[in-house]
């Protein structure tokens, strides 16, 4: 099994920037593929950004140009530099795991993002 906590939420005014970071630990050998999602009150959880073991990232295009997906081995710790951030960014960022699975499998348990205008 794998458990992530995230950090590194908190309150920033649009156009500021914010760092979160994911930890793993556990069986994390397993992990083939990091991520970032979102959820926003009322909205379902949304993906934002991903990152596998080999380096390949992806982006929602909501936040492409402004977000960067980052880690050494795509394993322990991944980040999620966030710049020329947006009121509509304001969300509980969640980090996730694929960890011998196609599905994102582990979850942590979120960080609250604000942004204001």
């Amino acid at each position: 099994q794998v458990q992530l906590v995230e950090s590194g939420g908190g309150l920033v005014q649009a156009g500021g920037s914010l760092r979160l970071s994911c930890a793993a630990s556990g069986n994390i050998f397993s992990i083939n593929a990091m991520g970032w999602y979102r959820q926003a009150p009322g909205n379902q959880r949304e993906l934002v950004a991903t990152i596998t073991h080999g380096g390949s990232t992806n982006y929602a295009d909501s936040v492409k140009g402004r977000f960067t997906i980052s880690s050494d081995n795509a394993r322990n710790p991944v980040y999620l530099q966030m710049n020329s951030l947006k009121p509509e960014d304001t969300a509980v960022y969640y980090c996730a795991a694929r960890a011998n699975s196609i599905s994102w499998n582990s979850w942590g348990q979120g960080t609250q993002v604000t942004v204001s205008s």
